[in-house]
């Protein structure tokens, strides 16, 4: 018996399995959504001195900063995280949320990014099973998971992923995982400028912009992701959530109203709900609109 074959034959075994997937992708998560916008600020402001003809004025050390090395440490005292200190979940518990050297508090983001991963990852086992589907949600979750971070932390949606994730989707939809070629390609124009003619009519009537384009080029992924009749419920449910964020936001924490809020995490987390219940949403909806 193969490994597929057991999988499919034990559900507890494929839950377990994926679970312990989710932990460890969680955890790698963690690092790219710290160490990628710092990489990709180092790349833009070399790039700009090169274009500028500029040498470097301030002193970085020439150290090699990639999603690998330098290892890990603790950004209190440089204390090199260790192998045995970098497991997902029980480090951070056995550590007591403390660094083991300076005992200076470790963000407990760490930890319920991971343990979220795993639960989703669960989550997507439950719903697909051992199939190309499942695979191809696992990889569209994950990738979703960090393009929320990142703008939450940075504000950006970097074209680093949002790109290879449309790409994914539009080759995946050759072999029909999801949606077919045509209708994959209509939710990647559709997703991309729906929220283009929205920036537009924003900036047209008030003078400001309203959203960035990475939130296009998510829309654009989404959409070929799933097809373009996922486009309405993610749009209406992207909406409703961040307001229900923003709203919270101001009321309870005193948050600037004027003040830029991402709006990657909302459609990411909407594109999510559509991925596992989208298609129960809308026949509900049908359902509701034709009594």
């Amino acid at each position: 018996m193969n490994i597929i074959q057991a999988l499919e034959q034990s559900a507890l075994f494929l839950y377990l399995s994926v679970g312990l997937l989710g932990l460890l992708v969680g955890s790698f998560l963690n690092v790219v959504v710290y160490r990628l916008p710092i990489m990709l600020q180092r790349s833009w402001r070399q790039e700009c001195l090169s274009f500028l003809e500029q040498a470097e004025t301030e002193s970085i050390p020439p150290i090699v900063f990639n999603l690998s090395q330098p290892r890990s440490r603790c950004p209190a005292c440089n204390h090199p995280i260790s192998a045995i200190e970098n497991i997902p979940v029980l480090s951070y518990l056995f550590l007591r949320g403390r660094c083991k050297s300076c005992k200076k508090s470790i963000s407990i983001r760490y930890p319920v990014v991971e343990l979220i991963t795993a639960l989703l990852f669960i989550l997507i086992a439950m719903q697909f099973g051992v199939t190309l589907q499942g695979c191809a949600a696992l990889i569209f979750t994950w990738v979703l998971i960090c393009l929320a971070l990142i703008d939450v932390d940075t504000q950006l949606l970097p074209d680093n992923i949002t790109l290879p994730l449309l790409w994914f989707a539009l080759f995946i939809s050759l072999f029909n995982v999801f949606v077919s070629p045509q209708v994959a390609l209509i939710g990647a124009l559709v997703g991309y400028l729906s929220l283009w003619s929205v920036f537009w009519l924003f900036k047209l009537a008030t003078g400001k912009e309203g959203m960035g384009y990475g939130d296009f080029k998510l829309l654009a992924a989404i959409g070929a992701f799933l097809g373009w009749q996922m486009l309405p419920l993610i749009i209406m449910l992207s909406a409703f959530i961040g307001a229900i964020f923003g709203i919270s936001l101001i009321v309870i924490k005193g948050h600037d109203k004027n003040a830029p809020i991402p709006f990657g995490p909302y459609l990411s987390i909407a594109g999510f709900i559509a991925l596992i219940w989208g298609a129960q949403i809308n026949q509900a909806y049908l359902q509701f609109i034709s009594l």
